[in-house]
C-alpha cells in the first residue's frame, strides 16, 4: 500500500528534523542527500537510512570520512551510496 502524499510529507519532516546533527558537515550531507536522492530509495534502503540516523555524530564522521568502516554491510553500502549521490555534479552543471 503506498503511503498518502500527507504520510510521505510527515515522513520527511520527521527525517529532515533526525537529519540535523551536532556536526555541521553531518548536517549538511545528510540534508543534501535528503533532497538529493532519499525518494529514490527503495524500502530497505529507507530503513537502512533510518538506522544510519539512529548512530552517534562521532561514528557517522568516521564512515562519512573513511576513517572507518560502518558496523555493517548495509550501513557501509548506504554511506557509499550516500556519498556518490551528494558528490555527483549537478545536471547542467
Amino acid at each position: 500500500m503506498e503511503p498518502s502524499s500527507q504520510d510521505a510529507a510527515s515522513e520527511l519532516r520527521r527525517l529532515r528534523w533526525q537529519c540535523r546533527r551536532g556536526m555541521l558537515e553531518l548536517d549538511h550531507l545528510l540534508s543534501r542527500f535528503l533532497d538529493l536522492g532519499y525518494a529514490d530509495l527503495d524500502e530497505g534502503r529507507r530503513e537502512t537510512f533510518q538506522r544510519l540516523l539512529g548512530e552517534q555524530d562521532q561514528r557517522l564522521s568516521d564512515w562519512f570520512m573513511s576513517r572507518a568502516p560502518a558496523s555493517d554491510e548495509a550501513l557501509q553500502d548506504l554511506v557509499d551510496h550516500i556519498l556518490d549521490v551528494v558528490r555527483a555534479p549537478a545536471p547542467g552543471g
